[in-house]
């Protein structure tokens, strides 16, 4: 982990130093104001026929920036400079022959937004310190080099401090360097050419945050060379019968995902006080020495692929990865394809009354041997439930769990032999489907409606139980009041038979008492009276 961090930081460390000029030379380019012409003027070079001029340096001396030039079919022996924009354009790449030579740099490109396309360039010099290079690339920016022909330079094209570049479907070799990046930063393509019979395929060296794809790489002793470059990305090439795959020197924080490594025979990738990243987190490299095994059918082997300690790929392809570019109402779309088959004849069609996308092609294996497909399909281009055909019979493919938004993962296997492949994005099936969905969403329904309505029997059951009981409880309560105001009335009679007697006993009482009183006042009186009369006497 501490030598990690180490690598990190000087990694961001070389990163600082190269953007730091890059970092000045922006606003200057954000300034710079190019003039544009109101109209094209093209010139026409012919070495030995009625043209314009008859060498190509005469044109570009007459031309103005934005002018194109083009050039006959023949060999023209002569040094090409290019010091403003133009496009220059050869009547075919075989034919149309830039000759260095065996001195100096064949092209040599020192202004912004050039083309160069559909020539012929051999012959440069053989003095690596100047640089000679079939076409040499000096500080400038947004320059498309494609469709040409580079053959016995010391560097096939060679971008020196440059950025913003394109080189692309170029055939490139027997050179020392196939196509040499050197200094060259931020946003620089390389791709889609055919590189073979070179020392080195595809150099980079001190560069930083660029992009290496679709290219086929073979039979050079080393495929891609990767010296203190960083945050480069390496991806979708073919590298095939070289020495080594892939070298990496003083090299971190590179990405290095979906590349084909076939056969090279000293070392598929060797990575030298280098830390990188070998896949995307979904899906690494396929390795055609890898020996593990894949037991869950996805595709992706189940053990990484190790380069050193420190490198590894950790989502190794068990077969190798292709993509396909559908172009469908004026938009692109990639379809990804890991396979141990051949794939061949990749097309895309629509069905003329069904509406129906169609993802088609051919393939093919060593017989009775099983063979897989992982096929990525963009969710905008088919977003219709999938009928999957391998010749006329219908299998179910696994729609894997890494499907998301963007894309559907299919993946099935077959027997190996020759098919042809179909996959089908059915709206008629998508429409049977939305119609069982909704039939089963009403069944459902129906199902939850009739449940609530025995839940409301029953509750309903359970009501008419607790108002017979309450009925019941009501009559017992009633019963047991009308006893208790039966005994109520009963006491109250009771209590005023007892009031009454009381009073009447009272009233006796007193009546008594008072007679009573009277009568022993009056014998009183009448002994008292009869004491006088005797005293009197």
């Amino acid at each position: 982990m501490v030598e990690l961090r180490k690598a990190i930081l000087a990694s961001l460390t070389i990163l600082c130093s190269l953007l730091v000029p890059f970092t000045l030379l922006v606003p200057f380019i954000m300034e710079c104001k190019v003039s544009v012409k109101a109209s094209t003027t093209t010139w026409t070079v012919d070495d030995d026929g009625p043209a314009d001029f008859h060498t190509i340096q005469e044109a570009i001396n007459s031309a103005s920036s934005g002018d194109r030039i083009f050039v006959r079919a023949g060999i023209y022996h002569e040094h090409v400079a290019v010091d403003k924009s133009l496009t220059l354009v050869g009547e075919n790449r075989d034919s149309t022959i830039i000759d260095g030579n065996g001195t100096g740099s064949v092209i040599s490109i020192k202004a912004d937004s050039v083309c160069i396309e559909s020539f012929t360039v051999n012959k440069s010099g053989t003095s690596a310190s100047e640089y000679d290079s079939g076409i040499f690339v000096e500080r400038s920016s947004g320059n498309n080099i494609s469709h040409n022909t580079i053959t016995n330079n010391y560097y096939g094209i060679s971008l020196y401090s440059s950025i913003g570049n394109t080189v692309s479907d170029n055939t490139i070799s027997n050179n020392y360097d196939g196509i040499r990046l050197y200094s060259s930063s931020i946003g620089n393509t390389v791709s889609d050419n055919t590189i073979s019979n070179n020392e080195y395929g595809i150099s980079l060296y001190s560069s930083i945050g660029n992009t290496v794809s679709d290219n086929t790489i073979s039979n050079n002793e080393y495929g891609i060379s990767l010296y203190s470059s960083i945050g480069n990305t390496v991806s979708d090439n073919t590298i095939s019968n070289n020495d080594y795959g892939i070298i990496l020197f003083d090299s971190s924080n590179n990405l290095v995902f979906h590349n084909n490594f076939i056969n090279n025979t000293q070392q598929q990738a060797y990575s030298y006080n280098s830390v990188n990243l070998w896949d995307n987190g979904v899906e690494g490299n396929y390795w055609s020495n890898y020996t593990g095994v894949d037991l869950n059918n996805d595709g992706i082997g189940d053990t990484p692929h190790v380069i050193d300690t420190r490198n590894q790929d950790k989502n190794p392809l068990k077969g190798m990865y292709s993509d396909f570019i559908i172009t469908s109402e004026g938009e692109n779309y990639c379809v990804l394809i890991i396979c141990n088959s051949t794939i061949s004849g990749f097309r895309f069609e629509t069905g003329l009354e069904t509406g129906n996308k169609i993802i088609r092609f051919n393939a093919t294996g060593k017989d009775d041997t099983v063979g897989f497909c992982r096929v990525g399909i963009p969710i905008e281009l088919m977003n219709y439930p999938y009928i999957l055909l391998i010749d006329a019979e219908e299998i179910a493919p696994t729609l894997l769990d890494i499907s998301n938004e963007t894309y559907s993962y299919l993946y099935f296997t077959y027997v190996h032999t020759t098919y042809t492949i179909s996959i089908i994005s059915s709206k008629t099936l998508y429409l049977y489907y939305e119609l069982i969905d909704k039939y089963t969403k009403l069944k459902d329904d129906l199902y939850n409606l009739n449940e609530t309505y025995h839940d409301l029997l029953n509750n309903y059951s359970i009501l008419l139980d607790d108002y017979g009981q309450l009925q019941e409880n009501y009559s017992e309560l009633n019963n047991t009041y009308n006893d208790h105001l039966a005994d109520y009335s009963k006491n109250v009679n009771n209590i005023r038979n007892l009031m009454y007697i009381f009073a009447a006993s009272t009233a006796i009482f007193i009546i008594t008492t008072i007679y009573l009183s009277k009568y022993a006042h009056t014998n009183k009186n009448k002994v008292f009276g009869d004491a006088q009369k005797k005293r009197t006497l």
